[in-house]
């Protein structure tokens, strides 16, 4: 049986018959593929070179941490034959690095609390209440960033001392607070401008005052942004060297940057370089320590405001 094929009726007349869509495919210019690709060679040949300047110096500090004062001179590039852990006991015991450890361990723990308590508190303000001088005190913040601190140590120092609070550790604490705040309410003020505000007023409406709504609701909220500046203010605070120096005199009460000093100094007499290279690496493993753990939450909280 045969099959007829019909074949196709014509437009009528006066009509235009559609044409097919033609899709268009970029194709990258030559030049801008070879000038792309010579920009990514230069980018990744300049952070190695960077990674090379700073991993090179912290691996040989840690290397000679662990040699003797002969290996230190003699061959400072090689690796130590036998690990000399007696150089991390003597820096911990004979130089006083424990004492320094202590101290410093408790003025940043107070220091960071009352930053951030204090910062959050007043960034949320600035960030989400309009009232008069909101700006005025905003601008002041920011002008706090912009002042010398070796200005102030002068009539600084004879504050503390008219408070009774030279050579202690609580006003060590104080000053440190005062020091950190400017940055800190700067950069949590951007930092709370980009969290929804449904959620806050969804906290009003059911019944919660305002700081309750602050602790419990924007605060959580806010952790990204409180661990970036936090890491910021512990680097700051845990390498001070000028304001304990002048502010803080009381050997007992001395900082580890304060001691690192002083063992350096001692060098010129003892010659114990195999200790000051094992108190130099404590002093640098807690700064590591906790950027390394808080890496992915100090990236989320400086991209926070641009991924929103």
């Amino acid at each position: 049986m045969k099959t007829t094929d019909t074949p196709p009726t014509p437009p009528p007349a006066g009509t235009v018959e559609p044409r097919p869509a033609v899709t268009k495919t970029d194709v990258p210019a030559p030049g801008e593929t070879k000038s792309g690709g010579v920009l990514n060679v230069f980018s990744h040949g300049v952070l190695v070179i960077w990674a090379v300047l700073v991993v090179l110096p912290l691996l040989w500090a840690v290397m000679t941490s662990f040699k003797d004062d002969r290996s230190i001179f003699t061959s400072p590039w090689s690796l130590p034959d036998t690990l000399h852990f007696e150089n991390w006991s003597r820096a911990w015991t004979q130089a006083h690095m424990s004492d320094y450890f202590l101290n410093t361990v408790l003025v940043v723990a107070g220091s960071l609390a009352g930053t951030l308590l204090l910062s959050s508190m007043a960034a949320y303000v600035l960030a989400r209440f309009e009232f008069p001088g909101n700006r005025f005190i905003y601008y002041l913040f920011i002008g706090g960033m912009s002042f010398p601190i070796i200005l102030a140590l002068v009539p600084l120092f004879y504050v503390m001392n008219n408070l009774g609070l030279l050579n202690s550790i609580h006003g060590l604490i104080l000053v440190y607070i005062a020091y950190s705040l400017p940055f800190s309410v700067f950069f949590l003020t951007a930092f709370f401008k980009t969290l929804p505000t449904s959620v806050a007023e969804a906290a009003i409406i059911d019944g919660a005052s305002h700081t309750r709504t602050f602790f419990q609701v924007m605060l959580p909220m806010a952790k990204p942004g409180l661990i970036s500046v936090g890491i910021f203010n512990f680097l700051g605070q845990w390498n001070q060297y000028l304001l304990p120096t002048v502010l803080n005199t009381d050997p007992d009460h001395k900082v580890l940057s304060q001691g690192l000093v002083q063992l350096a100094v001692s060098q010129g007499y003892k010659g114990d370089w195999s200790g000051l290279f094992a108190g130099l690496v404590m002093a640098m493993l807690p700064v590591l320590a906790a950027y390394i753990i808080f890496q992915r939450q100090v990236v989320a909280g400086l991209t926070a405001g641009a991924l929103k």
